[in-house]
């Protein structure tokens, strides 16, 4: 059976006869859709090929030197900083979209303000978080460089980002779902958590990978909070680099930028494993 809504060539053409600014808004976006995915796969072509060939076994090595600049404590540095970050982030941003959505009342000053604060958290720049972290948690907490102060700061930068997604996410479930849950004798909180939240699960898991990208691509902030220490982290009060802190001062030192490369192709392996990994986890939520 022919879908109802597909048109023939034929039948382009002649709509496009009658109304040009049609061909002209088709072109605009087939021109806009090429040269987004062209550059992105320029920019990943281009850093798997500078990369790939400067991959070596001494950058795998457990212990950093001047000679071997391995990036394994740095591998391990960002995968304690994005699932600590995400352990914080993610409970409070979720159940405080829990909130404004499905408890607060619609149309409550208050609420609007929440959004107005978390839309406006959203634009400010990493510094402008890494240097509010260094002034408190490094300075003020005297809890110095470390692994928590960066992951603390983290959080604070991707909470509105977490909240807002999912708050979004909610609102996507339409409302004969919660009605149909309390017509058949459900409670508002397992409505929430038996029936909207399974729903709103792939709008939730966008803004997690989201942050997620926000984390492991964030060097600024880590900067000012978490160090820039090389070695392997002994315990969450340890200062340590990220992999994108790692390749910036490669890259900034001018004597290794062949090893920038590299580190540049596992980041972006890293980056995909992660959110292979949190839409497994997802699948398995949703089920």
């Amino acid at each position: 059976m022919k879908p109802i809504n597909q048109m023939t060539w034929r039948q382009k053409l002649s709509s496009y006869k009658r109304r040009p600014w049609l061909l002209v808004l088709y072109l605009v976006v087939l021109l806009a859709t090429v040269l987004t995915v062209g550059a992105l796969l320029f920019l990943i072509g281009y850093i798997l090929v500078m990369g790939i060939p400067n991959l070596s076994w001494d950058l795998f090595s457990w212990e950093y030197n001047s000679n071997n600049v391995s990036f394994m404590p740095a591998i391990v540095n960002t995968v304690i900083m994005t699932a600590l970050s995400l352990l914080i982030a993610a409970p409070l941003g979720i159940c405080s979209a829990i909130y404004l959505v499905e408890y607060a009342k619609r149309g409550n000053k208050i609420v609007g303000i929440i959004r107005t604060m978390a839309e406006t958290l959203s634009g400010i720049p990493s510094i402008v978080y890494g240097l509010f972290g260094m002034l408190f948690f490094v300075t003020a907490l005297r809890w110095g460089y470390s692994l928590l102060s960066g992951a603390l700061t983290l959080s604070i930068m991707i909470l509105p980002l977490i909240m807002r997604t999912t708050e979004e996410a909610l609102k996507t479930v339409p409302d004969t779902y919660r009605e149909g849950s309390f017509g058949l004798g459900a409670g508002r909180l397992r409505t929430v958590f038996k029936v909207v939240l399974p729903s709103a699960v792939p709008g939730i898991l966008a803004g997690v990978i989201l942050a997620v990208g926000r984390i492991v691509g964030e060097t600024a902030a880590l900067i000012y909070t978490a160090g820039t220490v090389t070695d392997m982290p002994k315990d969450l009060m340890s200062s340590g680099r990220t992999l994108a802190v790692h390749m910036y001062a490669l890259s900034s030192e001018g004597l290794h930028t062949e090893q920038a490369y590299a580190t540049a192709v596992i980041l972006l392996a890293v980056v995909l494993l992660i959110n292979t990994l949190s839409a497994f986890i997802a699948k398995r939520v949703a089920k």
